[in-house]
């Protein structure tokens, strides 16, 4: 089970009406350093991705200030279920209403899967709220765009086993714990397609998982944007959240 945290569920409202859960943990007792931000992957939430994985307490332990949000669709957040309400802007701006709410002129951030869409949206939005990237398990492929959307459908809506197993290795954890699956399904195809496009200027990290195939393509990304790449041996697109290796060296590239 995930470990919870005791830091108090906040909500910030996005422009749409929309609100969007989120935490603080740790204090500003290192004033010089902006918080990280902590923006977890599809069919997930803060908890398990952060929280459980040991990213807040080891974040925390580096002095840092740490800010994770549930995206909309997922955790304690509101969960519309129109396609539009996923649009890549309106993801974005979830993320700026949460640096609003917790009072951070600036962040880090460090996105997971799907989180990293979300980071660019906001990168595009507000390039000078956000001071540092590391992008984890995530490529130039946006992978909902690779998915069969009817496969999906008809995992969501009527069980039917999908014939791609990453479907089933992101989806099955979250329906079997009572996902809102038509919130998840209009999460596909709101976020389809969308751009990984960080502004030239703000610093990135890539981090990728040896066996994992979400991120395809990445090495010759990170040389395209001139940017540092860890692979991580013998962890896969679930397995490298775990990775003490991953905390590491996001630890050292946000100081």
């Amino acid at each position: 089970m995930p470990r919870e945290s005791s830091a108090p569920v906040l909500h910030a409202e996005s422009p749409d009406g929309v609100l969007i859960a989120y935490r603080v943990h740790g204090d500003d007792a290192e004033s010089g350093r902006p918080p990280v931000l902590l923006v977890h992957g599809f069919a997930s939430d803060s908890s398990i991705t952060w929280d459980g994985t040991g990213w807040v307490r080891a974040l925390v332990e580096s002095g840092r200030r740490v800010i994770t949000a549930d995206l909309r669709g997922h955790g304690a957040s509101d969960k519309p279920v129109t396609v539009d309400a996923y649009a890549p802007d309106r993801l974005g701006a979830d993320l700026l209403a949460v640096l609003d709410s917790a009072g951070a002129a600036r962040c880090d951030a460090i996105g997971y899967s799907l989180g990293n869409r979300v980071v660019s949206a906001l990168c595009e939005l507000a390039p000078d709220r956000v001071r540092r990237v590391v992008i984890g398990g995530a490529g130039p492929t946006e992978l909902f765009a690779t998915w069969d959307v009817a496969g999906i459908r008809a995992y969501l809506v009527d069980d039917v086993a999908p014939r791609n197993p990453v479907i089933a290795q992101v989806l099955g954890p979250a329906i079997r714990a009572g996902a809102d699956r038509e919130a998840l399904l209009a999460c596909v195809g709101g976020v389809s397609g969308a751009p990984l496009a960080i502004p030239g200027d703000i610093p990135v990290l890539f981090v990728a998982g040896e066996e994992d195939p979400v991120p395809a393509g990445v090495q010759q990304l990170a040389l395209d944007w001139e940017s540092d790449l860890v692979t991580i041996p013998g962890r896969d697109h679930v397995s490298t959240l775990t990775s003490r290796t991953f905390k590491d060296a996001a630890i050292d590239f946000l100081a």
